[in-house]
């Protein structure tokens, strides 16, 4: 039986329905196995490593393509693995198998703890036939699919105050449409929707429609600007297991994989060509303006959340720059930003956890109660702020790298969102875990968090410093075979100079927190001073009473709209109800009154009828 099993697992077609299935099946078994928190964790982790194992052995599998035929016209079920996707199924599948741990732990007493599961579990069977797809049709088929799970898993515990759902449903929504179209545009011009059939298409007339098209939908999926503001919502209404899952890994994963496949592969895209220049801009407005909201914040999940979106402008302008430099630590900081931000997230859940909030105004001193929690914090904050010796840096330093190779404003900005996110964890850090010991009122006394929660955070912990001193290992052995770039980028950075400049925007992050922690009695309140600058005041203001959203906008837009159309069907009722049998109410008085037996009148009526259509004739 054993035998039969492993020889019918080893055909990478039956691998690719197992990673396409399971998932969804797994998850219908959790859900009916909610009662039982064991058994739940056991099948999580059971289910889990599965998974990872499929997706190990399709890595070390060469590319195949698969179809399944649907009709009778020639459309099917068109896979694919290569180098690139293998690595992200890998990659992902790694990933699943902590935030899947951390999130049946995190919800053990929570009713919903197993409709949540069952979420989850689609959504990553989607999330794999998104990666293995091969036919852009099929690939937008798993991704509305994760759009429906999306909204499911924001809905759960929050039907009463369903902004968050709502929000996300309509801005992943608005960017789904784009993806749609663009892939209808790129089909159309290319003759057929099989990435490994289209060649690079030359970004020139309707080519760039669609490019432009798929980009925003892929970007959109990670939370880039300006489809982001539902991930702060999120922070407020979802709970924490969501954010661990999507905004800090799951999203960032397969919105990345998209955007690098048509900027390498489904167009031919140069560096400063007008699309890289406009890439470029899109990433560091990310960066730089929702590094700005991260700064202000005083709950640790809505700081994160905003430091979720602005990282993901240094994958975007790293891609963006179409150089193997750019594209490489592009890559590179997608992957340790889904590690040290789930991590960040985990630690905002277990924090939640033990004390009822991530209200940073009540919480100081965590760290001699949370030792480990406190250990993979910093750990994670060296890391994020792009300290020497972790993962953060090395990709920074690519990124940096060609950024500046680009154009010094890039540099610039890429540079200043270093600024603020240093700034902002020295904010978080020193609030959190060090000072005065402060939890809520009637919080029992405060214990390390449970170990299903602390292993993965930990484990995450160890590989922002293997990927750090290690970086070898996913440069060199990983990333390079995956986007057939030659150059090897792995160890010390080799510019010394663009080393010696971040160390000093450290150093001046630094130097302004112990100003403003000194200026504004805490260091909760030490980026107030940024916050209440002479213009940057009025710019806060406008931002946070939501005058800046997109997605405010676009419902003040649709309310003008939907006034509009209920003014034409007052117009169409008004002339349907009242004009037309009032005129034809007052024509029938006339005529009665003409009809009074008078000769004359008659003959009027005749005359005037004859000349009405002699007039008729005359002008036609």
């Amino acid at each position: 039986m054993f035998h039969a099993v492993s020889e019918w697992l080893s055909g990478g077609v039956n691998l690719l329905l197992c990673m396409v299935v399971l998932p969804a099946l797994f998850g219908v078994v959790l859900w009916m196995c909610k009662k039982s928190h064991f058994l739940q964790t056991l099948l999580v982790l059971l289910s889990s490593l599965l998974n990872t194992l499929f997706a190990f052995v399709l890595y070390g599998m060469d590319d195949f393509v698969f179809n399944i035929p649907l009709t009778t016209f020639g459309f099917a079920y068109s896979f694919r693995i290569d180098a690139f996707a293998s690595l992200f199924l890998a990659f992902t599948a790694g990933m699943f198998v902590l935030i899947s741990l951390y999130t049946v732990v995190n919800l053990k007493k929570q009713s919903y703890n197993g409709l949540y599961l069952l979420y989850l579990y689609i959504s990553l069977g989607m999330i794999n036939g998104a990666l293995m797809a091969d036919h852009l049709g099929i690939l937008l088929f798993f991704w509305e699919g994760l759009l429906c799970t999306l909204f499911g898993m924001l809905l759960i515990g929050n039907r009463d105050h369903p902004k968050a759902a709502m929000k996300a449903l309509t801005i992943s929504g608005l960017a789904d449409l784009l993806l749609m179209l663009g892939i209808l545009l790129t089909v159309l011009s290319a003759g057929t929707g099989n990435m490994s059939e289209i060649h690079a298409l030359s970004l020139s007339g309707n080519h760039i429609v669609g490019f432009v098209c798929i980009l925003l939908g892929a970007l959109a999926k990670g939370g880039c600007m300006p489809f982001h503001s539902w991930i702060p919502q999120a922070a407020e209404d979802a709970p924490t297991a969501f954010l661990v899952g999507f905004p800090g890994a799951m999203e960032k994963i397969l919105g990345i994989y998209l955007a690098t496949r048509i900027v390498t592969e489904l167009f031919v895209f140069e560096h400063g060509t007008a699309m890289s220049i406009a890439m470029m801009i899109l990433g560091t407005l990310t960066i730089v303006l929702a590094v700005a909201m991260a700064l202000i914040q005083k709950d640790m999940k809505k700081l994160l959340a905003y430091h979720a979106i602005s990282q993901l402008g240094y994958m975007v302008l790293g891609i963006g720059t179409g150089l193997p430099v750019g594209i490489m630590g592009g890559l590179f900081h997608m992957m340790n930003n889904v590690i040290y931000k789930s991590g960040l997230f985990m630690i905002a859940g277990s924090i939640e956890k033990q004390t009822g909030t991530t209200d940073l105004k009540q919480l100081k001193g965590l760290g001699k109660k949370m030792p480990v929690t406190a250990a993979c914090f910093l750990v994670f904050t060296f890391s994020i702020a792009g300290f020497p010796g972790f993962n953060g840096f090395f990709s920074k330093e690519l990124v940096f790298d060609a950024a500046l190779e680009s154009h010094v404003i890039f540099y610039i900005g890429a540079l200043l969102g270093a600024f603020m996110t240093a700034l902002s964890f020295l904010k978080m850090g020193r609030s959190l875990f060090f000072g005065a010991y402060q939890v809520p009122e009637g919080t029992p006394p405060l214990r390390e968090t449970k170990a299903g929660m602390l292993i993965p955070m930990s484990i995450l912990a160890v590989f922002c410093m293997i990927f750090g001193l290690g970086n070898t290992l996913p440069l060199d052995t990983l990333l390079a075979p995956a986007t057939g770039i030659q150059a090897s980028f792995s160890g010390w950075p080799h510019s010394v100079l663009l080393v010696v400049i971040s160390l000093f925007v450290l150093l001046l992050a630094l130097l302004d927190h112990l100003y403003g922690s000194k200026k504004d009695g805490s260091p909760l309140h030490a980026a107030d001073h940024i916050r209440h600058a002479p213009v940057l005041k009025h710019i806060y203001d406008a931002v946070e009473k939501g005058w800046l959203d997109p997605y405010h906008w676009l419902m003040a837009a649709m309310g003008g709209f939907s006034d509009v159309c209920v003014q034409v069907e007052k117009g169409i009722g008004f002339v349907y109800d009242k004009a037309v049998p009032r005129t034809v109410k007052r024509a029938g008085l006339a005529l009665q009154r003409l009809s009074d037996g008078r000769l004359s009148h008659y003959l009027y009526l005749a005359v005037g009828g004859m000349l009405c259509i002699a007039l008729l004739f005359w002008l036609l």
